[in-house]
């Protein structure tokens, strides 16, 4: 048999069992997030460990792994990597060695990728929708080059009013949007005003960082978290906007501070903080495995050393958009990404406010923008994750009572 069909047949023999082990479960459907797609079930699973494709030495079991992870190099077919990963440990290792973060290779996988840094040489293009009967927001990535498309989910948010704030609940299912889950993954929080917001993530965005103290803080039992690292709430960006003197006729004025990422990341050979693990009790034995650990780890612990020591932080503001006297309107270049004008459409690039002159930089980090009722666009790029990205965009959608 050749080395292609060899690989051919492992592909083959994947994408059925994955098939199987996705679609058949008991029980309630959930729709989980798309790069966090559970590993198949004990009975496909064991499926294929009794197969001849686990018997194969370890080099040639790399390659054939390597193949297939270059092969299947966008969702849906992906799944078959996902599933290469949920067959044993010694696959699962192997297949965590080959993939690489989205910062390095453009990709989301797994469940953690949509805590990484996203890609430097292009923007992940997304889109949220918006479900406005239900107070609902879900985040996919786009599987073409079309604006809108079925996608793939990622992420959902839920808007739950408080006496005096906004919080939107985010989660990795698009069913069950709550704290009490496994797939909560974090929070956005509004003053009473709508003006300033705050992003927590439910774990630790880098090694040596403090939960923390506020009411919602909270430590979750060993039913739904792993003891190694307690569920809570750790700041990672404050979002403020500031008073619009022309009203809803001028454009907003935002400002995003990263409290997680120093502004030396942007600079060349810099480097922004890549959690490792996401451990979500379904599966623990899969899904918290620390895949990309050793490069990450050492960038984890330098950047809380860094941020510990001099406090910069990097500043995201809004681009200031031209008036166009022909068309009477602020406008933006969004390349063809934004077809409605919308005072909720942004693009944030870094502000080093260390600086005197406080210059804008020219590469757009994250953007936002409308193309239907409730349809927008999101595409964002290194150094901020998908979660942070989601967080941002939905601060925009909060009605702000001092701003307009």
């Amino acid at each position: 048999m050749s080395f292609r069909s060899v690989i051919q047949e492992v592909k083959g023999e994947i994408g059925a069992i994955s098939r199987r082990g996705f679609r058949s479960r008991p029980g309630r459907v959930r729709r989980v997030a798309a790069a966090a797609e559970e590993p198949p079930d004990e009975s496909a699973a064991a499926l294929i460990r009794e197969s001849c494709w686990t018997q194969l030495p370890p080099e040639l079991l790399r390659e054939v792994l390597a193949r297939v992870e270059e092969s299947e190099g966008w969702w849906p077919r992906r799944r078959d990597v996902v599933a290469c990963a949920g067959v044993c440990r010694s696959w699962r290792g192997i297949v965590g060695e080959i993939v690489h973060t989205p910062e390095a290779s453009g990709k989301l996988t797994f469940p953690i990728s949509l805590k990484q840094p996203g890609p430097r040489d292009a923007p992940m293009k997304c889109f949220i929708v918006r479900n406005r009967s239900t107070q609902t927001y879900y985040l996919s990535i786009g599987l073409t080059d079309a604006l809108t498309d079925d996608g793939k989910f990622l992420l959902a948010a839920r808007k739950c009013r408080r006496t005096t704030c906004t919080e939107y609940l985010i989660s990795l299912d698009m069913n069950d949007i709550s704290k009490g889950t496994d797939t909560y993954v974090g929070k956005l929080r509004s003053n009473f005003l709508g003006t300033k917001f705050t992003v927590y993530d439910a774990h630790p965005p880098y090694a040596g960082d403090v939960i923390s103290k506020g009411q919602s803080a909270r430590v979750i039992g060993s039913n739904h978290l792993s003891p190694r690292i307690p569920a809570g709430n750790y700041p990672v960006s404050h979002i403020s906007y500031e008073l619009n003197v022309l009203g809803s006729r001028g454009p907003r004025r935002m400002h995003c501070a990263m409290d997680s990422i120093p502004v030396s990341a942007i600079e060349q050979g810099g480097t922004a903080p890549t959690q490792t693990e996401f451990p979500l009790s379904y599966h623990e034995s899969f899904t918290s495995i620390p895949f990309f650990k050793s490069k990450s780890v050492r960038a984890n612990n330098s950047t809380a050393s860094l941020l510990t020591q001099n406090g910069s932080k990097l500043v995201l503001k809004n681009k200031s958009p031209r008036w166009h006297e022909h068309l009477q309107c602020w406008c933006l270049n969004f390349h063809g990404r934004v077809t409605v004008a919308s005072v909720k459409n942004f693009q944030l690039v870094a502000s080093d406010e260390s600086n005197p002159t406080n210059q804008e930089h020219d590469d757009v980090i994250l953007q936002f923008g409308k193309v239907g009722k409730d349809m927008f666009t999101m595409d964002y790029r290194y150094p901020i994750s998908a979660f942070q990205a989601f967080a941002i965009c939905l601060s925009s959608f909060d009605t702000k009572i001092a701003c307009e």
